[in-house]
């Protein structure tokens, strides 16, 4: 109903905040379907948020990861998925189970995101980050250009493979 009603004000830009979140997964894949439609017809963009990479790889042109408030690493949409640069996207992408194997343990990312009123100082997610060095535990990462239509905040890009 919120997604009709704000259909009905013939947006430029629709900004959906976790639109399928609680719904099963049949009906969730009908919803994304009508909006893919919508967006053709109306020829109008739309902003995805979702905790759920594997819905926005198959659904979205370019996807930006965020960490703590701030754009970790933003890219197209399959260059993200297939090649994450970041720590913290790497780390997501290895916690969604696969279907096809049978684990004992689920992947998780070490330690809890920071409250936004504690960030700490440099590189927020360098409490939790495997490669966190010097740099990264006082100095913020910049969001740079790493290759055309890659960005990437992170201090060891290049160095490390996440």
């Amino acid at each position: 109903m919120m997604i009709a009603l704000s259909l009905a004000l013939d947006p430029v830009v629709l900004i959906a905040d976790e639109p399928t979140s609680s719904l099963d997964v049949t009906v969730q894949a009908q919803v994304l379907e009508l909006l893919a439609r919508l967006m053709q017809e109306r020829e109008m963009g739309m902003v995805l948020i979702t905790h759920n990479l594997a819905i926005a790889v198959g659904f979205a042109d370019r996807i930006a990861v965020m960490y703590a408030g701030r754009i970790v690493e933003m890219g197209p949409a399959r260059d993200v998925y297939e090649r994450p640069m970041h720590p913290y996207t790497a780390g997501l992408l290895r916690s969604i189970p696969d279907l096809d194997k049978r684990v004992d343990r689920l992947h998780t990312i070490t330690g809890g995101p920071p409250t936004l009123t504690q960030i700490p100082t440099g590189c927020p997610f360098h409490p939790r980050c495997p490669f966190a060095d010097d740099r990264g535990r006082t100095i913020v990462p910049e969001l740079r250009e790493i290759e055309p239509g890659r960005l990437v905040a992170c201090h060891r890009v290049g160095e490390i493979e996440p």
